[in-house]
């Protein structure tokens, strides 16, 4: 637990205990070099209830040029069936009101499933960017943890020829020391 506090304090300036919950996750993964990315649109499906998914479905086929076709269609046909097939027995003659009445419920209840969509799209997209933010993160610790490993090595390193340097020029002192002078 004590490699994981170091880590913390190096990487974010203070304890993992005064870390958010999101920074300790990330830091929890990368300590055990799990994976954190994950299909964040299976992840949302799995939290969506049935009435979610009916929603969204009426908002597919309620923004689709098909219901709008189709509806223009459905119009025409309650139109023309009104005022010339229907002339003596309409059952909504013009102006037609039963009409009017049927597309403003349709109109009452569209509105507010589109809007249930709408507000799920957008708990989506907030879903997906805290789980890209937090990708993001591991990859940041991964690479500074990285830096510092490779720190630590060219540290060994250049200590190793240091201590290489100071024991050859030590040598070549006792080598020239040991030869007589040039007569």
């Amino acid at each position: 637990m004590s490699q994981i506090n170091d880590t913390s304090q190096i990487l974010f300036g203070k304890p993992r205990d005064e870390l958010g919950d999101v920074e300790r996750n990330v830091l929890d993964h990368s300590h055990e070099r799990k994976i954190l990315s994950s299909d964040t649109n299976a992840a949302f499906s799995a939290r969506q209830t049935g009435g979610d998914r009916l929603s969204d479905t009426i908002a597919k086929v309620g923004g689709s040029w098909t219901f709008i076709v189709c509806f223009l269609l459905f119009l025409c046909a309650w139109t023309v069936a009104n005022t010339l097939l229907l002339t003596r027995e309409a059952f909504d003659p013009y102006p037609f009101i039963f009409l009017n009445l049927l597309l403003s419920m349709v109109a009452a209840l569209q509105a507010p499933i589109i809007m249930m969509s709408q507000n799920r799209q957008a708990e989506k997209d907030r879903f997906d960017a805290a789980k890209d933010y937090q990708v993001n993160l591991k990859s940041e610790v991964e690479l500074i943890a990285l830096h510092h490993k490779i720190d630590s090595v060219l540290l060994a390193e250049i200590a190793a020829l240091r201590a290489d340097v100071a024991r050859l020029e030590t040598a070549l002192s006792a080598a020239l020391a040991a030869t007589p002078p040039p007569q």
